[in-house]
């Protein structure tokens, strides 16, 4: 008999029942450092109050409207992401699913206005993910994403990471734009370096295309800055983001330049919850903290600290990892021993991980992870991987 709530999950047998900043409490009293932060969502921590609060307030005043009428929470947080990114204009969602669907929708809708409506065609890379909807999967293009849900949505080329030569020969009269991560999350935490970014953005521009990032897990603080692509000092013309920026809030969005979507007029767009005031509220509270200058200094200390105690932890169990990879606070583990193994070993020593592709373990903890908490993390990982090498 099938389950009340459908098995699409491979769940490990936790339950948890209350979060604390970088812990999560389990049923049986349990406390797990959670290196995980819901998949990069828990930026805050769990139950930060300051977003306890924003929440608070909101839902003792108005949960929902509907985008019938003017929100003012949803303006409040569309002016701070124009202030603080390239972006002109930011339309809001609930997911970085429903971000990417969007992003698809205003590439195409810019060039059908611009007189160019063969211009339909996505470039995206292999081991990318956006999402699990049809445009998203359709993205991704890879088996384990697509097998059984034909027919594709069309319109996507699928190119290996880094083949350059693939790329310029991918480019023709049908390309409306490039769609990448600045890091691969799902596909093993694989950064882009600067310079190819920065090369894109130069591509981009000679062809008369569009360029966009898709940042949902990257961004909002996760790499060290705002946003991940400001690294390589470019921006692109529409981004996805969202997990972050909600702080544990279903919340996404997607940011652009006026002219990139100069096509999404009254009409074109909608979004039931998208914007509402409750996910609004939080998300202006988590940005009062991003944008706060002592904020990603912050981040970037802690990463560099985390990242070297990793360098130490993969010297000491050779037969277990071969290397630290990432950006800020998203790193990863390439394994040698079975990335499913160490995760596994990391819930008995009360420690949560990320398994990703290319055998990576990743680690996403909240950007508010503080040094007493990366040293337990760092001895409770040093657990884990004693007992894989024993097994």
């Amino acid at each position: 008999m099938i389950p009340s709530v459908l098995p699409t999950y491979n769940r490990a047998p936790l339950t948890f029942v209350k979060g604390e900043g970088s812990w999560l409490i389990e049923a049986d009293g349990r406390r797990f450092l959670d290196l995980g932060a819901g998949i990069a969502v828990n930026a805050l921590g769990h139950a930060h109050p300051d977003l306890v609060a924003a929440l608070t307030e909101q839902a003792g005043a108005l949960w929902h409207t509907s985008n019938l009428y003017q929100i003012p929470k949803q303006q409040e947080l569309a002016d701070k992401l124009v202030a603080h990114s390239f972006a002109d204009t930011v339309f809001f969602t609930n997911s970085g699913t429903e971000s990417c669907e969007l992003a698809i929708k205003m590439a195409r809708k810019h060039f059908y206005d611009a007189g160019q409506p063969e211009r339909t065609d996505i470039i995206a890379f292999e081991g990318s993910f956006h999402g699990r909807s049809s445009a998203g999967i359709a993205a991704a293009g890879s088996e384990k994403m697509t097998k059984g849900f034909g027919p594709l949505l069309p319109g996507f080329k699928h190119l290996a990471w880094g083949d350059h030569e693939a790329l310029h020969a991918a480019i023709d009269e049908r390309t409306a734009a490039i769609l990448i991560e600045p890091v691969q999350g799902e596909g093993g935490i694989r950064p882009l370096p600067d310079h190819c970014l920065k090369g894109l953005r130069a591509l981009c521009d000679d062809k008369g295309i569009l360029l966009i990032l898709d940042e949902v897990q990257c961004g909002m603080g996760r790499t060290g800055r705002l946003f991940a692509h400001e690294w390589a000092g470019v921006t692109p013309d529409i981004m996805m983001v969202a997990k972050g920026i909600g702080g544990g809030f279903p919340l996404g969005a997607v940011l652009a330049t006026e002219a990139a979507a100069a096509g999404m007029t009254a009409g074109t767009h909608g979004s039931t919850y998208g914007g509402n005031p409750l996910g609004c509220a939080v998300g202006s509270a988590v940005m009062d903290h991003m944008t706060d200058p002592d904020f990603l200094p912050e981040v970037n200390r802690k990463a560099s600290l985390l990242r070297q105690k990793l360098e130490g932890l993969v010297a000491a169990h050779p037969q277990v990892f071969e290397e630290v990879r990432g950006s800020g606070l998203m790193l990863g583990l390439k394994c040698k021993a079975l990335n499913a193994d160490v995760v596994n070993a990391g819930y008995r020593a009360l420690v949560l991980a990320v398994p990703a592709a290319d055998n990576v373990v990743r680690l996403l903890p909240p950007l508010t992870i503080s040094d007493a908490e990366i040293a337990e993390a760092i001895t409770r990982l040093d657990t884990a991987a004693s007992e894989v090498t024993l097994a």
